[in-house]
């Protein structure tokens, strides 16, 4: 089985950044590569998520260059694949960052399982006098994708 391998425009990947949810966001630190599933709303040029303290906001806080990759599989055979190089940005709840942190939960909370993948283990949830709930941003600094398609 052969596939026809297509490199998508601009315009194509943005459109499947808008109606994605999931995808796989890649960080790295010391030199070490660390990959996590995540949900995400993509609005303008921005990947929008949320997490809880871990791993992942460790090392996107230490280097704030990140990408995430996003696949679609049709049905018939063949795929779809859109990668965005990015850079973190934390939406913490101040002053300075509220309006981008309402904007994210705003396009995130369309979705009834938006916090899943982002939540802690309930035996896990510490005591804390402030929720540790951290809204943030990939924005695009470069995006490429290719598709491939059953002859």
């Amino acid at each position: 089985m052969a596939f026809a391998l297509r490199e998508l425009s601009h315009a194509e990947c943005y459109e499947i950044l808008e109606h994605a949810r999931f995808g796989h966001l890649a960080c790295c630190r010391d030199g070490q590569p660390y990959i996590a599933a995540i949900y995400f709303a993509f609005a303008g040029n921005v990947a929008y998520s949320f997490s809880m303290p871990g791993r992942k906001l460790d090392w996107m806080r230490a280097n704030d260059k990140v990408c995430l990759h996003v696949e679609r599989l049709a049905s018939g055979g063949g795929w779809t694949s859109v990668v965005i190089e990015g850079q973190f940005e934390e939406f913490p709840d101040d002053s300075f960052r509220h309006d981008e942190r309402v904007h994210a939960w705003s396009l995130l909370r369309q979705h009834s399982d938006w916090w899943e993948i982002g939540s802690l283990k309930p035996a896990e949830l510490p005591v804390l006098s402030a929720p540790p709930h951290v809204f943030y941003g990939i924005s695009v600094r470069s995006l490429s994708g290719r598709s491939g398609i059953k002859d």
